[in-house]
């Protein structure tokens, strides 16, 4: 089995207060109501939203997946970090065996920067190169974008 690491970092005109509020907080119930053909719901089944809380997520009919699976392994509201693993679902393939990610929004001037850490578990010898999660680095970074909009245009949301 390899580990293979993989950062991005984005800007906001949001700060972080408002932004984890929206983008983790309450991303369950936001992102079905503002992009229902990316995520058509999200669910608890086990937990209380706290770390362990595994959560069962439903794609749109826009996705070309079905559902994935989370286990929420740290929520951090002081420091604006969160941490989640990709567990089961059609997003991982045979050759790999889980997803780990973390996110830290950083105050920048009256913004943030969101700092995102992806950890591919594979199976076996395989190899993940950059290029290969390069598509789900573009569709998260477009439902930022969406979450991110909805912001700027409800500017009473997430105070």
């Amino acid at each position: 089995m390899g580990v293979y690491t993989f950062e991005n970092e984005y800007t906001s005109e949001i700060p972080p207060p408002r932004l984890f509020k929206a983008f983790v907080l309450d991303a369950d119930n936001l992102i079905p109501k503002i992009a229902p053909q990316a995520i058509k719901h999200a669910e608890i089944l086990e937990g209380d939203g706290g770390p362990g809380t595994i959560k069962k997520i439903t794609f749109g009919e826009g996705s070309q997946y079905g559902y994935v699976k989370h286990k929420i392994d740290s929520v951090d509201e002081a420091n604006y970090s969160y941490a989640y693993t990709l567990i089961e679902g059609d997003a991982l393939t045979d050759t790999i065996e889980k997803v780990s990610y973390e996110t830290k929004l950083v105050a920048s001037g009256s913004g943030s920067i969101i700092k995102s850490i992806s950890h591919y578990h594979t199976k076996g010898d395989v190899e993940i190169k950059e290029e290969h999660v390069m598509a789900g680095k573009e569709k998260a970074h477009g439902l930022f974008k969406l979450i991110e909009s909805y912001l700027k245009g409800h500017p009473d949301a997430y105070n």
